[in-house]
């Protein structure tokens, strides 16, 4: 949840709404055509390392807009429009765009370098850079953050492997939902936290989760779309009237 309220702030703005729909497209597709044992949509517009053999031209840019499963697109695409929608609302819909494809893209390439057989997809590392412009671009407003939210994210996480923590995985959609409406509704456990400050704690816990947990996260592609998007900032403001 956030402060950020504007004069003719739109609640979806077209770059935000497009990509919400490209994207629930593109998960739909993946699942009819999985069940119907047509072709895996992951395994050919994700992304894989150089050294898989199977890595092609197009999927620094396709892997965006691919998702494993229901909770990681339903948390993408919150996360998109919760927050995009405020960094469209400042900059316009071009340099939003701009902004999001090169971090997504950037980060793709990025994570071209790091070994492996896997392949990655999800709209993370883009949703991420969003992140990151939202917190250098109002850096003094808060957002409020859920802790039961951040209880459930470390339980889920220290408890990989285990009934409970298949349990959380399971059904996070429902507790997520269920805290984010009682949250909102009564107020409680709500902790206040400066933009600049939230966005900190993001860097850093995925730094720590990259470094020493193993959750098939690609948590450095995260971090990927972060330094681009930091990057694209500090060029900006030095270029103001850019047309890039």
């Amino acid at each position: 949840m956030t402060q950020y309220q504007s004069q003719g702030f739109s609640m979806m703005p077209p770059a935000v709404k497009h990509l919400l729909i490209i994207n629930i497209l593109a998960y739909l597709a993946y699942e009819v055509l999985a069940m119907q044992r047509i072709c895996d949509l992951n395994a050919l517009l994700g992304l894989w390392s150089l050294n898989s053999g199977q890595f092609r031209i197009w999927q620094p840019l396709t892997y965006m807009f691919m998702h494993a499963n229901f909770s990681h697109i339903f948390f993408n695409m919150f996360s998109l429009w919760m927050f995009g929608r405020a960094i469209e609302n400042m900059w316009g819909t071009r340099r939003f765009l701009i902004y999001y494809f090169a971090c997504g893209i950037g980060a793709g390439l990025l994570y071209l370098l790091v070994p492996g057989l896997h392949v990655t997809v999800g709209a993370s590392a883009a949703v991420y850079g969003i992140l990151l412009a939202f917190g250098m671009t109002f850096p003094k407003d808060y957002v409020y953050v859920m802790i039961w939210m951040l209880i459930l994210i470390a339980a889920s996480i220290l408890l990989q492997g285990t009934a409970i923590g298949a349990f959380l995985d399971r059904y996070s959609i429902i507790l997520f939902l269920m805290i984010f409406f009682i949250g909102g509704r009564t107020g409680r456990g709500l902790v206040r936290i400066q933009n600049r400050w939230f966005i900190i704690a993001m860097i850093a816990i995925e730094l720590v989760m990259g470094l020493f947990i193993i959750d098939g996260v690609a948590h450095f592609a995260h971090l990927g779309g972060m330094l681009i998007g930091f990057l694209l900032i500090l060029y900006w403001r030095k270029h103001p009237f850019s047309r890039f």
